[in-house]
């Protein structure tokens, strides 16, 4: 064995590095720790802010409308019937204007002489249905055709008639005569 000559250069060995890699220096941490965020000790909470009711009621913004029973402040009710809950209704969708009604005749028309095609649906925004009738016949290559002509046939005449589940359209707008 060979003994180290120079015992006092060499530098110890520590057990966690590996042999034949050079031993750290010792040298300071360059870590601090952070500052503490406690509060201080002479920490107070702020004071809660003091509310002081008013010595008279306020007055009503709309003095006839709390006078009268069935309005609401502000919001007046038309047609109020005592007894009966009151419930906001909006209009039906699309009765805005007369122009936005689906004539019957011409539905009842479509669905006479294009029913296997299902165009009668298709004007009565029905498109499920329609398409339903269209892809049927279509691809069956007509074999089926007669079948859905039939099928529009007596839809077309029973929205002529005014059957009750053909007396609107698919978004619940009435026929027009």
């Amino acid at each position: 064995m060979t003994e180290n000559i120079n015992p006092e250069k060499t530098p110890p060995v520590t057990p966690d590095v590996p042999a034949g890699y050079d031993q750290p220096e010792a040298a300071a941490p360059s870590y601090q720790a952070p500052p503490s965020y406690d509060a201080p000790a002479s920490f107070e909470p702020p004071a809660a802010p003091s509310y002081q009711q008013p010595a008279e009621p306020l007055a009503p913004a709309y003095p006839e409308a709390s006078a009268q029973p069935g309005y609401q402040q502000g919001y007046p009710q038309q047609n109020v019937q005592q007894g009966y809950p009151q419930a906001y209704q909006q209009p039906a969708y699309g009765m805005a204007g007369v122009g936005e009604q689906k004539s019957k005749v011409v539905a009842g028309i479509l669905g006479i002489l294009l029913g296997s095609l299902g165009i009668h649906n298709f004007y009565l925004g029905k498109t499920k249905i329609a398409l339903i009738q269209l892809l049927v016949s279509v691809i069956s290559l007509g074999f089926l055709a007669p079948f859905m002509g039939i099928w529009g046939l007596v839809e077309g005449i029973l929205i002529l008639v005014g059957h009750e589940s053909y007396r609107t359209d698919a978004k619940g707008v009435p026929l027009k005569d």
